[in-house]
């Protein structure tokens, strides 16, 4: 046990890499390719993917839900994870990101579990609701524009089931929620808001992980 988290240098990243992920070949090239994307630091990193992977073993899910698709990682990671027969609703409003996402869906022979609805995500959210749907999805990943997020939060949080895993990404934007400074974009002070909202929220257990840039999981009451 330790009374403080480690902090992680390239080394001890390289040797956690090294020594615990079993990424499948085909997350590996996806992982790949987007690196030299011109907006690759979006890309999740495969740590994440790893403990996505086991959470959503763990809780048995069937029906995974995320809102920001990029070019596919964490949407692909979920299909794999749950297996045959198991659906995944993923929101985005890039059809030049989400073209790489299908082409590895395709590749790697899960695009039948995945349904992709290419609009703003707000609106897929509620269109979810009016299909009604609340209360259905096992796990909602969050990973996209940051101003929104509360929005994205409540919605979701109607979406998933009771005893369901919310997941959201950069929940500590790479360490600028610690302290307001002047000029800052508007998506850190809502992200630095909603640490603390989450924080005091009742309608969830919480907890905050320093893994990649920061990994928020939620269980809903």
């Amino acid at each position: 046990m330790s009374r403080s988290t480690l902090a992680i240098t390239d080394l001890l990243e390289d040797y956690l890499r090294s020594n615990t992920l079993r990424e499948s070949p085909i997350l590996a090239e996806l992982r790949a390719e987007t690196a030299s994307h011109r907006l690759a630091k979006m890309q999740l990193a495969p740590e994440q993917g790893a403990l996505l992977t086991l959470l959503l073993r763990l809780i048995g899910a069937r029906r995974y839900l995320e809102v920001g698709v990029f070019t596919g990682y964490s949407s692909l990671t979920a299909a794999l994870a749950m297996g045959e027969g198991s659906q995944v609703v993923a929101c985005d409003a890039s059809e030049e990101f989400t073209r790489i996402a299908r082409a590895y869906w395709h590749k790697a022979g899960v695009d039948d579990r995945i349904e992709l609805r290419l609009q703003d995500a707000l609106k897929s959210l509620d269109a979810l609701l009016a299909e009604g749907l609340a209360g259905t999805f096992d796990c909602l990943f969050i990973d996209a524009d940051k101003p929104a997020y509360p929005a994205y939060y409540e919605r979701g949080l109607q979406l998933v089931r009771q005893g369901g895993l919310i997941v959201l990404d950069n929940m500590l934007l790479g360490g600028r929620v610690v302290s307001p400074e002047p000029g800052e974009p508007a998506g850190v002070r809502v992200v630095r808001q909603l640490n603390r909202n989450l924080r005091d929220d009742e309608r969830v257990e919480c907890c905050l992980l320093p893994v990649g840039d920061g990994l928020t999981l939620l269980v809903k009451r």
